[in-house]
């Protein structure tokens, strides 16, 4: 971040220098007083003081439509230093010349769009977005616009309106957004999930899976739904696209599968499918779920002996309690004393330990967020593995 703070000054500067070298000779008192205004501000960039090289840089620019490049520059520098205001003060100055090119009206328009997004003015940021994508632009200023609006829709949970607007946008265009788009539509259909309006929402989830075929939330809801109306093996084919979209997301399908071959039951099947994936996925679930068959079929000694092994390939906290709980129950009243001491401190040190973790900014929790509230991205919070985890 800091890199890109500098970055955005020394481009600036370069500009200003190469404007000044096109001044005209009949411009020498306004020259001398840009160009000092310039060097100060240089002074200034060099000496890693980009507050006061920026507002050296501001005196030094004169509005015109060579320096408008410059001057949204600036401004994007200030929103992303938290100085939304000053960025807003800036495009509102350059919407106000009455010479500006078309081209260069619709790139300020944009610019004061993202200022009204930013300050959290989402009627104005929606006006101004709108506007833009009525009139004929630049191509890529329309792109911007919609993919600025679909995030506008979202943040107002207004997840139909998304949509719509994406659909007007091209394959191409759609490109960076699919992940985001897909979780729109699950989105649309939890809502319709709850209003037991079973096939509008699989219809969603449907939309939802052509946006983005590894929505492994898709597949659950999927299978929540069949589940819902005892539709078991349709709602095993659903749990079982998740092994193919993202394996991580395993863990979260062992309690709905269990229950869906119960219900048919066949729970050998469930156990043949348990030991496919422990051998090709391996998750401290996947074997817990395992060592419960084993205990269920063989008893408690067997149980621990195959929990056991498994920790010797993949150790893991959560494996290590469920074994120190079945010797528990049949240890000793002096070695059942000494055991449920260390269970209690185990059992702690299980439930300080988050269970999800986002890819993208290292938020962690207890909860599954399709949605890190943290960097705000879609679909980047997953499972932990390892030690502390799966």
């Amino acid at each position: 971040m800091n890199e890109y703070l500098f970055i955005i000054p020394l481009f600036v500067a370069v500009a200003i220098g190469w404007l000044l070298g096109r001044r005209q000779n009949n411009e020498h008192s306004l020259q001398d007083t840009l160009q000092q205004e310039y060097f100060i501000g240089l002074d200034f960039l060099l000496s890693e003081k980009t507050d006061e090289a920026i507002d050296s840089f501001i005196r030094a620019l004169e509005i015109s439509s060579d320096t408008i490049p410059a001057h949204i520059a600036l401004a994007k520098l200030f929103r992303k230093k938290g100085d939304v205001e000053r960025a807003l003060q800036i495009h509102q100055s350059l919407l106000a010349r009455s010479d500006l090119c078309h081209a260069d009206f619709m790139r300020v328009q944009m610019a004061l769009a993202r200022d009204y997004y930013a300050l959290g003015l989402l009627d104005r940021a929606e006006n101004l977005l709108l506007e833009i994508r009525s009139q004929r632009s630049n191509p890529e200023i329309r792109q911007k616009a919609a993919a600025l609006l679909i995030k506008l829709y979202a943040k107002e949970q207004e997840w139909q309106q998304a949509l719509d607007v994406a659909k007007q946008l091209s394959t191409a265009e759609l490109q960076g957004l699919e992940v985001e788009l897909s979780h729109y539509c699950c989105e649309l259909a939890e809502r319709l999930i709850g209003q037991q309006r079973y096939r509008h929402a699989t219809e969603k989830l449907q939309s939802a899976l052509a946006f983005d075929q590894a929505a492994v939330r898709a597949s659950f809801l999927l299978a929540d739904i069949a589940m819902q109306q005892q539709q078991w093996k349709k709602a095993i084919h659903a749990l079982k696209q998740v092994a193919l979209q993202d394996s991580a997301f395993l863990s979260e399908t062992i309690a709905r599968l269990q229950a869906c071959y119960a219900a048919l039951n066949q729970l050998l099947e469930f156990e043949r499918l348990m030991k496919l994936w422990l051998n090709k996925y391996p998750s401290t679930s996947i074997m817990l779920a395992l060592a419960d068959r084993v205990l269920e079929q063989q008893g408690a000694y067997p149980a621990g002996a195959f929990i056991t092994d498994q920790l010797k390939q993949r150790p893991s906290l959560k494996g290590f309690n469920q074994l120190i709980d079945l010797y528990i129950e049949h240890a000793s009243k002096g070695a059942n004393e000494s055991l449920m001491v260390l269970r209690g401190l185990t059992g702690q040190l299980e439930q300080s330990k988050p269970i999800y973790h986002c890819q993208r900014c290292g938020f962690s929790g207890k909860s599954l967020h399709w949605q890190c509230p943290s960097c705000q991205n879609w679909g980047t919070t997953k499972p932990i593995h390892g030690l502390e985890g799966e």
